[in-house]
């Protein structure tokens, strides 16, 4: 019986099995198929969600919790719509979730190892916004981040950079009114109108 080999994943640098490269295959599909043109503006947070349903490209997404957050801030309603007319006015927007890591961290996997596994897998994760994604601004919504200000600069990235931590260290976006109003203020027109 042969041994499964595990390589690290270019999507996230973590040692990965063949279900674990089928998972950010899958992502990467559902994310490429409303990928603007033009990205106005990219949020960028750490990294994916475990669940498929808190990934906010996928069908399943049900858009409750960090999701659902962040959609009701960009002041777009899910009421009565389908999954697919959610992420046409989020394309519309010129908005693009994506995250340092593509992938979920590995169940216990702790702070320190999570935050080496990120500082390691920034020179391919810059290279990516960079060279294929190619925002107009970068939204840096995780404070998990904040570690790797120093490199994720508007001269590291070719467009400028806000801080809006819009996001707690659990991982579900904040709903205070303050902290909304900030994320807001960070993406001028889009917040309220497509482009």
């Amino acid at each position: 019986m042969a041994v499964p080999t595990l390589l690290p994943c270019d999507g996230c640098g973590q040692l990965a099995s063949a279900e674990h490269i089928a998972r950010r295959l899958q992502r990467l599909e559902w994310a490429t198929r409303f990928r603007p043109i033009h990205i106005q503006a990219l949020l960028l947070a750490a990294s994916a969600p475990e669940a498929d349903s808190d990934f906010l490209y996928s069908p399943k997404s049900s858009f409750t919790g960090q999701v659902g957050t962040l959609l009701t801030a960009l002041g777009i309603s899910t009421t009565r719509k389908s999954s697919e007319e959610v992420l046409a006015d989020f394309q519309k927007r010129g908005l693009v979730l994506a995250s340092l890591l593509e992938c979920p961290i590995e169940p216990g996997t702790d702070a320190n190892e999570a935050g080496a596994l990120r500082e390691h897998h920034l020179p391919q994760a810059l290279a990516r916004i960079r060279r294929s994604l190619k925002p107009k601004r970068i939204l840096v919504v995780s404070p998990e981040l904040q570690p790797l200000a120093p490199q994720l600069t508007e001269s590291a990235l070719g467009c400028p950079v806000f801080y809006t931590f819009f996001a707690t260290s659990r991982g579900e976006f904040a709903s205070d009114a303050s902290e909304l109003a900030a994320f807001r203020a960070a993406l001028p027109a889009l917040a309220a109108q497509g482009t």
